[in-house]
């Protein structure tokens, strides 16, 4: 089966599961958006969600966490990993955007990507999912699903991004990159599927027969 078969296939499977693909994250305003795909680096949705839940109804503004300074940040997200960065980087971003962007966070990937621990995955996020522009945020987990679908032989993030940009119709990216987390959570998890079991691997490669490991990003 070509990839663009695949494609129009796992496209099919995914829009029949998952109709509605509710943002994992959650968050009071865009700010709070950007916050939080910046505190879920390297842990997960739900860890962010419990370390937020008592923070956004009092600090949901730059000028909050501007105010608070970074111990006081630090404090706040001591149950997340790599906390430090995490606070030294939204203390920094929420400065910027206090001191050049008149406290809104802007609508473009230039100056997204230019605040403190903002890369292209986080801006991608924020453009899709604050502001509705076709964007396809691609990390490691879709970045091995994508692998072990054969919809890339990228080596990295920044190829398979671009192989899953070829493959799908643009107007499918921003829901699509949700329905493809919420998949692999459910039905194609690394240490259950090995790419034999779930809809989409038996669909794809019907004969598959042994484990298949997929690369590591």
């Amino acid at each position: 089966m070509s990839s663009k078969k695949k494609a129009k296939v796992i496209l099919k499977i995914l829009n029949k599961i998952y109709p509605k693909t509710p943002t994992p994250l959650k968050h009071k305003n865009t700010f709070t958006l950007l916050v939080s795909v910046a505190l879920s680096a390297q842990t997960t949705d739900i860890n962010v969600n419990k370390a937020t839940k008592n923070i956004y109804p009092k600090y949901y503004k730059p000028e909050h966490f501007v105010k608070l300074g970074r111990k006081k940040i630090e404090k706040l997200i001591k149950s997340l990993g790599f906390f430090r960065n995490k606070a030294k980087s939204v203390y920094l971003l929420s400065k910027q955007l206090v001191e050049k962007h008149d406290s809104k966070v802007p609508k473009n990937f230039k100056d997204l990507e230019n605040l403190q621990g903002v890369g292209h995955k986080t801006a991608s996020v924020v453009m899709s999912q604050a502001f509705g522009y076709p964007a396809f945020p691609v990390d490691t987990h879709i970045h091995r699903l994508a692998q072990r679908w054969g919809l890339t032989s990228g080596k990295n993030v920044v190829q398979t991004e671009k192989d899953l940009k070829r493959l799908f119709p643009k107007k499918s990216w921003n829901k699509l990159h949700l329905q493809i987390i919420y998949y692999g959570r459910e039905y194609c998890k690394a240490r259950e599927c090995y790419g034999l079991t779930c809809k989409i691997c038996t669909t794809c490669y019907p004969k598959r027969k042994t484990p298949v490991k997929t690369k590591k990003a």
